[in-house]
């Protein structure tokens, strides 16, 4: 007998192409195929149906029913006849069929008998594989039947379709994600760099200015304050900027003491009050004492609005007004507004004045200073509270900015406010664990005037050290120390050392997210440098106080462990075992490689790694390790690879001492 041709098709080359644009081949069981298998057994009444593909050598199955292998060489498929179709084959006979009837898998192998089979067929016309069902005995489909495995056809393409579309938005979102974080992490980078020598000036500033000076020093020490506190808000913008665009800010919700809260505002500005200009508050008396909402962000806009209005205003008048609109049974609505008599906004400029960088005029930012980004950021506060603001104006004769915001209502707070400023510290023993020597003499100055003792280390290795020979009240803890930095010092001292010592971190490092990761670490506060001293003080208060909020602990999600598992409880100790056993060795070699500079290495052990993580849904981590992967294959290592990595590590022993009480 002669072996019949091998049919090719006549565009074979592009076939392919189309074929490995999907990247299906050798992939993982999908439940979406499966399910289309299990319909085309049912629909046509047949113990054998697949779903396969094509290439140059083999038939291979990413799903099936009946077969019991993955995959079967193309020269003895009868589906290698059906991609050359551009409709269904069926073959209601095999044994009266010339070109069947004397195939292995007709006289023996399967014994097939009936033979039904649909092209798929990409959107550009390829046939790339075949959806099929098989019988033993031989029968024929009626049209319904037919149309049925068609569309079914038709439903598996548009899934590689789906699935493929969804992989490159994943890809394009990697990009755009990899550009934010750079651009964050320059931010970031800028931030710190600049922070740590204003952190100092503005902290020996204060000092000087608490001791016995002369009319002249005194009139020099108030302006470099005023200076340094204008490059501190030009930092603070730019960093509140990249975190509102990322994503990453967010709208806090606590009871606070508005009318106290307002009043403050007041006190603060007043001091930069022009000598002609007449500064106002106006509170209505129907406005309530105590709301929910976020403080901090309320104080911001408030801040930033009255600024503005105080700085363009030479003569007339500044009022800050809040009105209630409505109240419900759980709401206020007030109406916030800043009211000035000041220079006023073209109106052709109304229209841009919320863009960033945008000033009314060019020569404001010469006379007046400036980023041109303050009511940018205003504007997507409020429009984080849901909420919108508007202004009204006529040049040369003042400014309104107004805006609406709800809060929830709440119980008085007064007692509770009283009990925390009234908190007797006493004596207290404090570690801080820092290596910029400038900023280890503030820190030294400023605890000392509050009449605490201060040991300081240079590093985490000696701070521990000191830790095991001395007993303090709290660590205040640098996150960027050389040898053991603070997210390593803190989670030895947490796991290792078993203490449970409040820890304040102190940085000028203000990455994206880091705050929470500090919760996360163990850490029970977060002062950002350049800090005042009465922030500190109130920090260091809140937690000694023993309704001070517990250590937040990392939690990790075993949905799809479970849901991979099937009930199977000795699969899923299993896989948490080599979770256990495999990943922190792993983690040690990148640390290890990445000091050596061992980009390979650094490259596949994050690539390595990512699978075990994803299996316990740890995307934070996930999200690091892809990073890192980039960043290796780059060969651009900086700073910020190590921190990451040192978090990384840190984490995982984390979820490692999780996962071995699970």
């Amino acid at each position: 007998m002669n072996t019949p041709e091998q049919p090719i098709p006549h565009n074979e080359l592009q076939r392919l192409a189309a074929l490995k644009r999907y990247n299906i081949l050798d992939t993982l069981p999908d439940t979406a195929f499966d399910d289309a298998t299990k319909l085309v057994s049912y629909i046509c009444g047949a113990p054998i149906a697949h779903i396969s593909f094509i290439d140059e050598n083999r038939q291979w199955f990413k799903s099936e029913i009946g077969i019991g292998v993955s995959e079967v060489p193309r020269e003895i498929s009868f589906c290698r006849y059906t991609i050359m179709e551009s409709k269904m084959v069926e073959i209601p006979d095999t044994h009266s069929n010339e070109r069947f009837k004397n195939d292995p898998n007709v006289t023996g192998g399967f014994k097939v008998r009936f033979y039904a089979g649909v092209p798929l067929t990409t959107p550009d016309g390829y046939n790339i594989g075949t959806i099929c069902a098989i019988d033993h005995v031989s029968k024929e489909l009626n049209d319904d039947q037919r149309n049925a495995l068609t569309i079914i056809g038709k439903h598996v393409i548009n899934q590689l379709e789906l699935i493929t579309k969804n992989i490159e938005l994943a890809a394009q979102k990697k990009i755009a994600d990899r550009a934010v974080f750079a651009k964050d992490s320059f931010l970031a980078n800028m931030s710190h760099e600049i922070r740590t020598p204003l952190n100092a000036i503005i902290g020996f500033t204060d000092l000087l200015a608490q001791t016995r000076l002369d009319t002249i020093q005194r009139d020099y020490i108030e302006s470099v304050q005023i200076a340094e506190e204008n490059l501190l808000l030009i930092v603070n913008d730019i960093l509140d900027l990249s975190k509102l665009e990322s994503g990453h800010l967010t709208i806090e919700s606590q009871p606070f003491n508005l009318k106290n809260s307002l009043k403050h505002i007041y006190d603060l500005l007043k001091i930069k009050v022009p000598k002609d200009v007449e500064f106002n508050l106006f509170l209505d008396a129907e406005m309530p004492e105590n709301v929910i909402g976020d403080q901090g962000r309320l104080n911001q806009i408030l801040v930033n609005l009255t600024g503005n209005a105080l700085k363009f205003t030479e003569d007339g008048e500044v009022t800050i007004s809040v009105k209630k609109v409505t109240e419900t049974a759980d709401n206020y609505s007030l109406k916030f507004s800043v009211k000035d008599t000041g220079i006023g906004i073209p109106a052709e400029k109304l229209k841009t004045i919320f863009e960033r960088f945008t000033q009314a005029e060019e020569s404001t930012t010469r006379r007046f200073g400036g980023t041109g980004l303050g009511l940018n950021i205003v504007k997507q506060l409020v429009n984080l509270q849901n909420s919108e603001i508007h202004v009204k104006s006529k040049e040369g004769r003042g400014s309104e900015f107004f805006f609406i915001l709800n809060y929830k209502k709440t119980e008085q707070i007064e007692a509770e406010e009283e009990q925390l400023s009234g908190y007797n510290l006493g004596k207290l023993n404090i570690l801080l664990c820092e290596d910029n020597v400038l900023n280890q003499k503030l820190v030294r100055s400023v605890i000392h005037n509050f009449g605490f003792e201060l040991d300081i280390a240079e590093n985490g290795e000696v701070g521990i050290d000191l830790l095991s020979k001395n007993k303090y009240d709290l660590i205040l803890m640098d996150l960027q120390m050389p040898v053991k930095d603070g997210y390593q010092t803190t989670e030895y001292i947490r796991n290792e050392m078993n203490l449970n010592i409040p820890i304040i971190a102190m940085t000028a490092h203000s990455l994206v997210g880091e705050q929470e990761l500090c919760f996360n670490m163990g850490m029970n506060a977060y002062v950002p440098k350049p800090f005042k001293q009465t922030a500190l003080l109130e920090t260091i208060k809140t937690v000694l106080t023993i309704e001070s909020k517990p250590v937040q602990k990392r939690k990790v999600d075993l949905s799809f462990l479970e849901e991979m598992s099937y009930g199977d409880t000795g699969f899923r100790q299993e896989m948490i075992n080599l979770f256990v056993e495999k990943i922190p060795n792993e983690a040690d070699q990148l640390q290890k490689a990445f000091h050596d500079n061992d980009t390979n290495t650094v490259r596949d052990l994050a690539h390595n790694m990512k699978s075990s993580i994803d299996i316990f849904m740890l995307k934070d981590l996930s999200n690091y390790l892809t990073i890192i992967e980039e960043e290796a294959k780059l060969g651009q290592f900086n700073a910020e690879t190590a921190d990451k990595i040192n978090i990384f590590h840190c984490e995982i022993t984390e979820v490692v001492k999780i996962l071995k009480e699970v």
